[in-house]
């Protein structure tokens, strides 16, 4: 089903067709939370955290489209990360966390911003917001992963989810082309699937 909605929304960005976008994304995105929704179990605060981050997301998706509402789009996925940084922290203490995977991040994601920098205009600050909180996330996932309170699946769903953003943050700020959504987006909806199915 994902596949088909995805393979959907790839050819109407290919096309441009801006209805079927919204149909297609609207659906690929209602997959996953779903998918988190069918595994979720109340009495486990991971879980829980994880299903609000991929509802806070899947919101963001949609938001996303219109330029009207891409600001809030963006405060919704940066919500939604947060709610993934609270379920590792459920995991494992973020006091725990391995600190030396912080740093190759630190630096990647610096390395980031400098690139968008001087794309980003009156969305300076809320880009550089978005771009710790993330950080923190992937080093977060990567950290419960190392230290073996989770599974393969968080860490490398969040890695695939940074990939994703670079994809959308060119497309956005620095050269949009359908090969940026050609890439981005099946990266995108796999790493959402592989946090819903940490649950």
């Amino acid at each position: 089903m994902i596949v088909g909605a995805v393979a959907g929304l790839l050819r109407a960005a290919r096309v441009g067709d801006h209805e079927e976008q919204v149909v297609f994304k609207t659906a690929a995105s209602l997959f996953f939370v779903i998918l988190g929704a069918t595994v979720w179990r109340g009495e486990n605060p991971f879980a829980s955290w994880i299903l609000v981050g991929l509802a806070l997301c899947a919101v963001g998706d949609v938001l996303l489209i219109w330029e009207r509402t891409f600001d809030i789009g963006l405060v919704s996925f940066l919500l939604g990360h947060v709610a993934y940084v609270a379920a590792l922290n459920a995991a494992e203490p973020a006091a725990e966390w391995t600190r030396w995977i912080l740093l190759p991040m630190a630096v990647v994601s610096s390395g980031a911003l400098v690139w968008l920098w001087p794309h980003l205009g009156r969305r300076r600050l809320s880009v550089s917001a978005y771009v710790v909180v993330i950080t923190i996330m992937v080093w977060g996932a990567l950290a419960v992963t190392t230290g073996g309170s989770m599974g393969w699946t968080i860490a490398v769903g969040a890695v695939l989810f940074y990939l994703s953003d670079l994809t959308v943050a060119r497309d956005r700020f620095v050269q949009s082309e359908f090969l940026n959504r050609a890439v981005g987006l099946p990266m995108y909806y796999a790493a959402q699937i592989l946090i819903a199915l940490s649950v």
